[in-house]
């Protein structure tokens, strides 16, 4: 699937995964916000509205006349990786492709009826041949996760909260609507990460490729091990007050922080669930049917529960040591916002406290 006239492509098989489910590489909160986000109060109605309002046609007609569209005629190397990842992926249909004039680098699959894959052209100037590859597995992920619905709706409703800001309550709930699907959507950038990942077979690649986002074309100027150091500063970092800022941070985003997509990517490659899928196991999509919505919550609530055991983030070590010593829950917060120490506790909830700080630590 390599065209040998690139010459910066290396010349080598990737393997490939025949009816790959996406639940092979989407991120437990991913799959647990969709699910959440489908049960927010009015979305149902809010979707099918807006389903009905956004044509597919208008979409293809928008990019078709102010984009070039990827083929073997335009960016034939783009139309080479598109492919190729397809194949990999197994997706039997390639979406379109288009490169839009933009200087910032972006890419971004949307489409309700077929999805569409959209590059700029300061990403496509701005990676080399592994880090673009990365970026285009990324995006065919998306597509098969079924990610671009959600995230068409997510541009619309960011443009129609502008719009309607003037209307006395009028966007409080399009900006409930928009915030859901923003954490959902930062979720689902983690699952099309992996992806990537999955496309590309070259862990380095993904990581420079992320580095270049948030710091440009200064590799020589950059260092991978430097880089996942900041991202582990980043979550052991400050005391509450930063935690609760870093909360405020992320709220109107639509992607993670760079740094933390490149640590939970790193962190991803080097488990037993990557290692599974590139040995050929993994769930395949003639088995989504079957699939339970308790089981996904259940494994998003041991994910979540496995993130706040393990984090060093003043708050979720917080939280840690409350759930994991509730009966002494008064004393904890005590303690924690005043510096007191609790005069009542037993050996018990010594104990406690002594796991909590220390797996927290660990």
């Amino acid at each position: 699937m390599t065209e040998s006239n690139h010459e910066n492509v290396p010349s080598r098989q990737r393997k490939r995964f025949p009816g790959i489910s996406s639940r092979a590489y989407e991120h437990p909160a991913d799959r647990s916000a969709l699910v959440a986000l489908r049960k927010l109060s009015g979305f149902d109605t809010v979707f099918k509205a807006l389903s009905g309002l956004l044509p597919e046609r208008s979409l293809r007609l928008l990019f078709l006349s102010d984009s070039v569209r990827v083929s073997d005629a335009q960016f034939a190397h783009l139309n080479t990786m598109l492919r190729d990842a397809c194949y990999i992926l197994d997706l039997e249909k390639v979406p379109a492709m288009y490169v839009a004039q933009d200087p910032k680098p972006n890419a971004m699959c949307i489409g309700l009826d077929e999805p569409i894959i959209v590059v700029t052209t300061g990403l496509v100037e701005l990676l080399d041949e592994e880090e673009m590859r990365a970026v285009v597995g990324h995006e065919v992920g998306h597509a098969l996760s079924g990610h671009s619905v959600y995230r068409t709706i997510l541009l619309f409703l960011t443009g129609l909260a502008l719009k309607v800001a003037w209307i006395p309550l009028g966007n409080v709930a399009i900006m409930a609507i928009v915030t859901a699907l923003r954490e959902w959507f930062r979720k689902s950038e983690l699952s099309a990460d992996r992806a990537g990942l999955l496309v590309g077979q070259d862990l380095q690649a993904s990581m420079r490729g992320l580095m270049k986002i948030a710091g440009g074309n200064h590799l020589h100027e950059m260092n991978v091990d430097a880089f996942l150091q900041q991202a582990e500063e980043y979550e052991a970092g400050g005391d509450l007050r930063d935690s609760v800022l870093k909360i405020l941070n992320v709220l109107p985003r639509s992607h993670p922080f760079t740094t933390v997509r490149a640590a939970e990517l790193k962190k991803w490659a080097e488990s037993r669930d990557y290692q599974r899928i590139m040995d050929g196991h993994y769930p395949r999509r003639d088995e989504d049917k079957d699939t339970s919505v308790t089981d996904s919550f259940r494994e998003s609530a041991s994910h979540y529960a496995d993130t706040v055991r393990t984090s060093k983030d003043p708050l979720m070590k917080l939280v840690g040591d409350i759930a994991g010593g509730a009966g002494d829950l008064g004393g904890k917060l005590r303690d924690k916002f005043t510096g007191a120490n609790g005069s009542g506790g037993g050996s018990g909830s010594s104990d406690t406290k002594g796991t909590g700080a220390g797996g927290a630590e660990a």
